[in-house]
């Protein structure tokens, strides 16, 4: 789905060096003397396979892996979508460290990863800003760092940032809205965030207004959560108890989204559509049978991680991303946040996570 041009504008003013697809990740090639393809050089060199020359195994790397504790569906999806990518490699040993909400802990598993030598440290920190010291010691220490959706305070700290698009959601979503409901000019349109104090439910929200101005709709009512099952119910029963009509609502997070399906099961109501985040399976699953008012859902990539080892892997063996025309790694990466309705569904079924 496409922004109105002026937020169009905005979003690209927004990020520097940013890739829009995720599927760059996964076609790498290399020009290193030390490759172990016959390319003699060549970075779009094909494989016997059919793949690319860098999808053979090389020498091997060691990859240390940390991220939050998995009490979210997207976090788990997060975790087992790394360990996996690291799993599909013959010449990655990935090293997973116990996932943690403790700043102070994941601080010292950077510092072990370091200490233990590893080529590449791939770390989703738990805070951005608490992380950044350690990552830029790990950079002065000459271990890459890969730097996945919540960023470090200072761009010294890593070597590449790939991050998921939380402004782009928002203007996907407020778009979609726009494009689907009756009268904008009338439209009365909710907002169930999630955590107001988190950046990244900023953005979510700034894009969401931007674009929903594009057709001058404002958003007539907004609650936050706290992307909890419990958090989305109770604050949708006030939300809905508060207002007795709505055209249409975005929910910023699946996982929360189950919460918040049921408060409108429970109210009875089905005057509006429904848009979510994030894309979760059951969200997917609920938007192909067409049985709720959950109309579409935005993507927020759950493989981020897993393309932070892929990263991390052409960062440690000094290979380039092959389907770019520049040599070596982009240092910062933002992934597309594509609309899924029942027209698309099947396209992305696949990447969906488990609430």
């Amino acid at each position: 789905m496409n922004a109105p041009r002026s937020t169009r504008r905005r979003m690209l003013a927004a990020g520097t060096a940013v890739i829009a697809t995720a599927a760059l990740l996964t076609a790498c090639s290399s020009d290193s003397e030390d490759s172990t393809d016959d390319a003699s050089g060549d970075s779009t060199a094909v494989a016997e396979d059919g793949g690319t020359a860098n999808d053979e195994a090389g020498e091997t790397v060691v990859i240390g892996f940390s991220g939050p504790a998995a009490d979210h569906g997207w976090l788990g999806a997060i975790n087992s979508a790394a360990i996996a990518k690291g799993d599909s490699y013959d010449d990655v040993d990935l090293r997973v460290a116990e996932g943690t909400n403790d700043a102070n802990l994941q601080i010292s598993q950077v510092e072990t990863f370091v200490n233990d030598g590893v080529d590449a440290i791939v770390l989703l920190p738990t805070d951005g800003a608490a992380l950044t010291e350690a990552a830029i010691n790990a950079m002065n220490a000459g271990v890459p760092v890969v730097n996945v959706d919540r960023e470090f305070s200072s761009t010294e700290a890593a070597r590449v940032t790939i991050l998921g698009d939380n402004y782009g959601m928002g203007v996907s979503a407020g778009t979609y809205i726009c494009e689907n409901v009756d009268d904008p000019a009338s439209a009365i349109v909710g907002e169930i965030a999630g955590i107001d104090s988190l950046p990244l439910t900023q953005d979510r929200t700034a894009g969401f207004n931007d674009a929903l101005a594009e057709c001058g709709i404002t958003v007539s009512a907004r609650v936050a959560a706290d992307f909890t099952i419990a958090g989305g119910q109770e604050v949708t029963a006030q939300l809905l108890s508060a207002n007795p009509e709505f055209d249409a609502i975005w929910n910023h997070d699946d996982d929360q989204g189950i919460g918040v399906l049921a408060a409108i099961d429970e109210a009875g109501r089905d005057e509006f559509f429904m848009v979510g985040g994030a894309g979760s399976l059951n969200a997917m699953n609920d938007i192909k049978e067409g049985d709720t008012v959950l109309q579409a859902t935005v993507i927020y990539p759950s493989t981020q991680a897993a393309d932070g080892v892929a990263l991390a892997r052409l960062l440690a063996q000094g290979k380039d991303m092959n389907d770019l025309a520049s040599p070596g790694v982009p240092h910062r990466i933002v992934l597309d946040a594509p609309v899924v309705t029942a027209d698309n569904v099947d396209e992305y079924i696949e990447y969906g996570f488990e609430s």
